[in-house]
């Protein structure tokens, strides 16, 4: 329905185990509707909270006003109810369609400011390639057991979401840490570098990885929480196409000023 080739989760490890897909189906098999959950837990303040989130929300335009979307909308969220998630997260374009559920916007932050001096240590990286089945091995090993990149809001467990994006946006670079067992997701945006998220069994601090990518820039903009970084930088509101939403919890819950890794985004 949206045109893209899902297929391709097969090579990276196979689609989410979790995935709880809602749809209708027209008389020829063909998805006319859909809406999907899947486990998402999250780290909030330093806890663990049971979280499902909703992605793959449509409807063919010559189905639509017939009801389907908000069939499948109650389906998801009493399904994600009777399952006993805490909270329900999901990002759109369209906020008030999601108000009536008990969705509220949570705003989004990023960290911006100037390289730190990096590291003295001698710290390499090499570039992965997710056409490498060797590359792909290695990113799944530390995604499976990985540290949440933040005490403060952090995903603690989306391998799927993680390669996906990095596979779909070829501006992405995943750059592998060998002394550190890392794996870093970044871009570069004209003399900007941007971090967008960290695989790691410990976070490493920001002069290492600053070290590590060499790159010969002043500036830095993360797209999560740096609180185990040793780095901070000034929060600026993320003006981002779409809103994040939390339904379960009042937004306050969410510690301020935070944002989810755009390597989640679902």
């Amino acid at each position: 329905m949206f045109g893209i080739d899902i297929t391709l989760q097969n090579r990276l490890g196979g689609p989410d185990p979790s995935s709880m897909p809602f749809g209708y189906f027209d008389e020829a098999g063909r998805c006319i509707a859909n809406f999907s959950a899947f486990s998402m837990p999250l780290v909030i303040e330093g806890r663990v909270v049971k979280a499902a989130g909703f992605q793959s929300g449509a409807v063919r335009p010559d189905y639509r006003g017939r009801g389907l979307y908000r069939d499948l909308m109650h389906r998801a969220f009493a399904w994600a109810d009777a399952e006993g998630f805490e909270v329900g997260i999901l990002l759109t374009d369209k906020p008030d369609l999601y108000r009536s559920f008990g969705f509220q916007v949570v705003p989004q932050f990023h960290f911006c400011g100037n390289m730190p001096k990096t590291s003295s240590r001698e710290i390499h990286s090499r570039d992965l390639d997710l056409a490498n089945a060797d590359d792909i091995m290695l990113v799944s090993g530390i995604l499976a057991n990985r540290q949440p990149v933040s005490r403060m809001f952090a995903v603690q467990r989306q391998s799927e979401m993680f390669l996906l994006n990095a596979l779909f946006d070829p501006e992405i670079r995943l750059s592998y840490l060998p002394a550190l067992d890392t794996v870093i997701g970044w871009k570069i945006d004209g003399d900007t570098v941007q971090l967008l998220d960290i695989a790691a069994r410990q976070i490493p601090l920001m002069a290492d990885i600053c070290a590590a990518l060499g790159v010969p820039l002043e500036r830095i903009e993360v797209f999560f929480p740096t609180d185990r970084l040793g780095w901070s930088g000034d929060a600026e509101p993320y003006a981002g196409s779409c809103a994040l939403m939390v339904r379960g919890i009042d937004p306050s819950a969410v510690p301020t000023p935070a944002m989810l890794s755009p390597m989640a985004d679902f």
